[in-house]
């Protein structure tokens, strides 16, 4: 009785590891493609638009959509990554200071903005 009480205990343990693992695997797909509408984001801070929406596509799936909002102190850049049927938002928050820094726009980008194409 016993034998049967930790083999089914040994199978439900086993079964709920190899569920998480799974689990684990579609969030780490989908966090990468997020990552990936994050630096195509921030690579793309160049122009005078002050909004901007893109959906980052490869193999015919989307894989990431991306939104950045530029302020006068810096950017939100809201990035969604999509893997099968799930999907991961990241919102990253980034000041002016901290942009130029790091070499991602000059002094005067954030300054003048405007709202059209």
């Amino acid at each position: 009785m016993r034998f049967y009480l930790l083999l089914l205990t040994m199978l439900l343990v086993t079964q709920i590891i190899y569920s998480q693992s799974i689990i684990e695997n579609d969030i780490e797909s989908a966090l990468v493609n997020a990552k990936k509408g994050v630096y195509y984001a921030l690579s793309n801070l160049q122009g005078k638009k002050a909004k901007f929406e893109k959906s980052l596509i490869a193999d015919d799936k989307l894989i990431a959509k991306v939104r950045v909002n530029k302020e006068l102190n810096g950017v939100k850049i809201e990035s969604t990554g999509f893997s099968e049927t799930n999907e991961l938002s990241i919102v990253l928050y980034k000041s002016a200071d901290s942009l130029i820094k790091d070499g991602y726009i000059k002094k005067s980008d954030l300054e003048t903005y405007s709202e059209e194409e």
